[in-house]
């Protein structure tokens, strides 16, 4: 498992959508038609979403109080 994430000092100036649309970027250089990736509910669910992300399942009460959700986009190319 591998994981991404911007620490709080640069949130806010489009550093991560910017990293997601490298990694889009380079997914579609490698012939890959679709992202799928999973996010739990108190981290990033509305950046990916306001991104073009959809929901593909959520299991409820992982962590206990929240959800864990996996996502899935499909690539232009």
């Amino acid at each position: 498992m591998q994981a991404v994430w911007v620490s709080d000092e640069p949130r806010g100036r489009g550093l991560a959508t910017k990293l997601t649309q490298e990694a889009e970027s380079e997914a579609i250089r490698r012939g890959c038609p679709r992202v799928f990736l999973e996010t739990l509910s108190f981290q990033a669910l509305p950046f990916y979403e306001k991104l073009g992300y959809v929901i593909f399942s959520k299991l409820a009460e992982l962590p206990l109080g929240g959800a864990r959700y996996t996502l899935t986009k499909q690539l232009a190319g």
